[in-house]
C-alpha cells in the first residue's frame, strides 16, 4: 500500500502533479491495483491513471487540458495481477483494480479457487477493457511443439497470488497435467519466467496477459520464441470447465519472429471498484475512462489500448453488481437499458 508520500511522488512520476499537488487544496487520490511491470495491465493502468486524473489547480473538464475527474490524481499501482487486486479494493487497500472476469466472478460468489474463502462481496464493476490471451511460450529452439510435451518440464505458471497462475493451472489440468505430479511449478511472472527461459533453466512460461506483452516482445526479439497452440478442440475443454473462457488468437505480427497466428484462449480484464466509493465519483470516473481525450491517449500509448472501446465495456460482468454510478453513465448513454 502507497502512503501520501509515496502516492505524491508517484503522481509526480507521471506528469500529474505539477500545478495541483502545490495548491492548498489536497487532492483526492485513487488506487488502482494492475500487474507487474513486464505485463499489460500495469503499462494500460498507467495510461488510464493518467488520463482520468486532473490536480487540484489543473485545466479539466470544460476549461480543457485533461477530462480527468476534478481534483483526482490516479495512480497504478504495480501488484501480482487480479487475486491479489481483488483482495485490495475488497480491504479499502485501493480504489479500484483490474482483475480477469473469472477472477472477479469467484472472487464474489466465494466459488472455483475462492471455495471455502470469504466472498469479495464489495468489489462492483465499472467496465470491460480488453480481450486477454493465453500465452505458453518456449524458445524458438526448444523440441516442445504442444502441451503434451510439458509433461516432466519446468514451468513458469505466474505468481502465486495472480490471476495468470489459476487460468495455468486450469488450462494444464485440461490437459492431464497438474503441479508437482507431471510438471514443476515455478511461481514466476512473465518477466522471470522468460529470463529463466533465457538462461534455459526453465522450459516453459504460461500466462494470461494481453499481446502484446512487454516481457515476450522482448524475449522473442533476443532469444527466439514460439507460443503453443491450443486447438478448438482442447479450447472446448477448458471452456467447458471455465464458460468465462472463449477462444482467440494470437497474430503473428504480435512478435517478432512467429511464422503463424496462434489459436489459443481469451478471458476479458475489466476495471472493478470498492462499492464504498460516491456515486458521483464513479460516474465520473466512468465517464473520463470513456471520452475522446482517453481515447487517443489510448490510442497511442498502447497496443492493447486499441482494443479498449465503450462498445464492449459491459462484457465480461458476470454476476459482479455494476457500481451505481458507473450503471447512471451507461444509462445515460445509451449503452444499458
Amino acid at each position: 500500500m502507497l502512503n501520501r508520500k509515496n502516492l505524491l511522488a508517484a503522481a509526480a512520476a507521471f506528469g500529474l502533479a505539477l500545478p495541483g499537488i502545490a495548491a492548498a487544496q489536497a487532492p483526492q487520490f485513487f488506487r488502482i491495483g494492475t500487474g507487474s511491470a513486464g505485463g499489460t495491465y500495469y503499462p494500460v493502468g498507467g495510461i488510464i491513471a493518467n488520463a482520468i486524473s486532473c490536480p487540484p489547480g489543473a485545466p479539466c473538464g470544460d476549461a480543457g487540458g485533461t477530462a480527468g475527474v476534478p481534483g483526482m490524481v490516479a495512480v497504478a499501482q504495480a501488484t501480482q495481477g487480479s487475486v491479489q487486486n481483488v483482495a485490495m479494493v475488497q480491504a479499502g487497500n485501493a480504489e479500484g483494480g483490474f482483475t480477469q472476469s473469472d477472477v472477479s466472478h469467484w472472487a464474489f460468489t466465494g466459488t472455483g479457487l475462492f471455495e471455502g474463502r470469504p466472498k469479495a462481496d464489495r468489489i462492483r464493476f465499472v467496465g470491460h477493457l480488453f480481450p486477454e490471451h493465453i500465452h505458453a511460450a518456449v524458445r524458438r529452439d526448444s523440441p516442445i511443439r504442444n502441451f503434451e510435451d510439458l509433461r516432466g518440464k519446468r514451468i513458469a505458471i505466474g505468481l502465486q497470488a495472480s490471476g495468470a497462475r489459476i487460468g495455468s493451472e486450469l488450462i494444464l489440468s485440461a490437459f492431464g497435467l497438474n503441479a508437482g505430479r507431471e510438471f514443476t511449478a515455478e511461481y514466476l511472472n512473465q518477466a522471470q519466467g522468460t529470463e529463466r527461459m533465457q538462461d534455459r533453466g526453465l522450459d516453459a512460461t504460461i500466462t494470461v496477459v494481453g499481446y502484446p506483452a512487454a516481457a515476450f516482445t522482448e524475449f522473442c526479439s533476443r532469444t527466439g520464441c514460439r507460443f503453443l497452440p491450443i486447438p478448438p478442440a482442447q479450447a472446448a475443454r477448458v471452456i467447458e470447465r471455465a464458460p468465462f473462457y472463449g477462444q482467440g488468437i494470437i497474430p503473428r505480427s504480435a512478435y517478432e519472429g512467429l511464422e503463424a497466428d496462434v489459436p489459443t484462449l481469451t478471458v476479458g480484464a475489466v476495471l472493478v471498484v470498492r462499492d464504498s466509493l460516491s456515486e458521483e465519483l464513479v460516474y465520473n470516473v466512468t465517464r473520463s475512462l470513456w471520452s475522446d481525450v482517453t481515447r487517443g491517449l489510448l490510442d497511442r500509448g498502447h497496443a492493447k489500448g486499441r482494443e479498449i472501446v465503450k462498445e464492449n465495456a459491459l462484457q465480461g460482468r458476470g454476476v459482479v453488481p455494476f457500481h451505481p454510478g458507473a450503471e447512471r453513465f451507461y444509462r445515460e448513454a445509451g449503452i444499458l437499458r
